[in-house]
């Protein structure tokens, strides 16, 4: 026995969203976003506040890997880059020390700071954080070593 589909029907008026309820979910959605996204911006600073002081204890562990090689720190014209290109004229160099120059970059983007020790002190790797100058708080912090 066969039996016949019947066409589909004209779809009436429920088939679709009417525009109230779409402007209704778009709010919602708007409502979500401004909550939630000014968190998101500070987990984001926060995040790279704690990169940077990653990264700081990893040149400085990188740092201590030249002196024993080297026999002293890199001077302060020299840089951190002798963590990652050969100074003219040291053989006792094992380098490179950091795998990329892209290491040497806080991030946000600026170079670290770097001073050589003087008397007894140590050496300072240093990032003035999100506003690039001394001081601050929160995002703005400068992290050294």
């Amino acid at each position: 026995m066969m039996r016949f589909v019947k066409p589909l029907q004209k779809m009436g008026r429920k088939a679709g969203a009417t525009i109230l309820e779409v402007l209704i979910v778009l709010s919602i959605i708007a409502l979500i976003a401004a909550v939630v996204g000014p968190r998101l911006v500070g987990y984001l600073g926060r995040a790279k506040t704690e990169t940077a002081e990653l990264q700081v204890k990893n040149l400085a562990e990188a740092v201590q890997l030249f002196y024993i090689d080297m026999g002293r720190y890199p001077t302060t014209s020299e840089g951190l880059g002798v963590l990652v290109h050969s100074p003219a004229g040291e053989a006792a160099w094992q380098g490179p020390y950091m795998p990329t120059e892209e290491a040497l970059v806080d991030p946000w983007g600026r170079d670290y700071l770097y001073e050589e020790p003087s008397g007894q002190g140590s050496f300072k790797i240093q990032s003035q954080g999100r506003d690039g100058t001394r001081g601050g708080t929160g995002e703005d912090t400068d992290v050294a070593f």
